[in-house]
């Protein structure tokens, strides 16, 4: 379990709350808006509304005893940069910060952010990735190499065992898990046979699960 501030309640706000939530963290919030958490009161340990530019509401925070700070203001780059920084300044251990933008993301790298974040950017992504190609579920980027996809296996590999094929030394990816029926099986055991209608976990490069589509 975490101590987690959350700063701003857009869309990314709202659903970092929730879920951080559901993981069982502490969450406090903040927002100028006091409409924009009436909904997450079920969700956040505590709330506060004010405006986070000013730095004595900062100082009243205690920013220094959260484990994770998050700037999720999307709309006001300017609000969201001054807040960066003032966090760390204020003794902050992780900050968090979204940005829509490189540019953005280098101002706040510069200014006390630990990470950046672009969730539309790694939304677009994702769809692209899947939506491009007729056999990818799913697609979750590790580096910038290598993915987790979510594919079909070959026709060919229907019917014969993860040793049989021995895919890593073919195919130069890594079968982790195994999805079947909304059942995700992981690091399935090398004589589990290969049915049609799996859903293979594959970690590796583009190239190499590019060649396995095509098959």
């Amino acid at each position: 379990m975490k101590s987690v501030l959350i700063i701003g309640l857009g869309r990314l706000g709202h659903h970092l709350c929730t879920e951080m939530s559901k993981l069982g963290n502490e969450i406090m919030i903040v927002d100028e808006d006091e409409e924009q958490m009436r909904d997450l009161l079920q969700y956040a340990t505590l709330a506060r509304v004010g405006d986070c530019t000013d730095i004595e509401v900062l100082k009243s925070l205690g920013v220094g005893n959260y484990d994770l700070c998050y700037v999720c203001i999307g709309s006001n780059f300017q609000s969201s940069l001054e807040i960066t920084s003032q966090l760390k300044e204020l003794g902050a251990k992780y900050v968090v910060s979204k940005a829509n933008r490189d540019l953005q993301a280098k101002f706040l790298l510069r200014n006390g952010a630990d990470e950046v974040i672009y969730p539309d950017r790694d939304v677009a992504e994702r769809l692209a990735v899947r939506h491009s190609a007729n056999h990818i579920f799913d697609y979750i980027e590790l580096t910038e190499e290598y993915s987790i996809y979510e594919i079909l296996p070959a026709k060919q590999w229907v019917g014969k065992s993860i040793l049989e094929l021995d895919v890593r030394k073919r195919y130069h990816v890594s079968i982790v898990g195994i999805k079947q029926h909304g059942e995700l099986m992981i690091m399935p055991p090398a004589n589990r046979k290969m049915e049609a209608d799996d859903h293979l976990m594959v970690i590796g490069k583009k190239e190499d699960v590019d060649q396995i589509l095509d098959m």
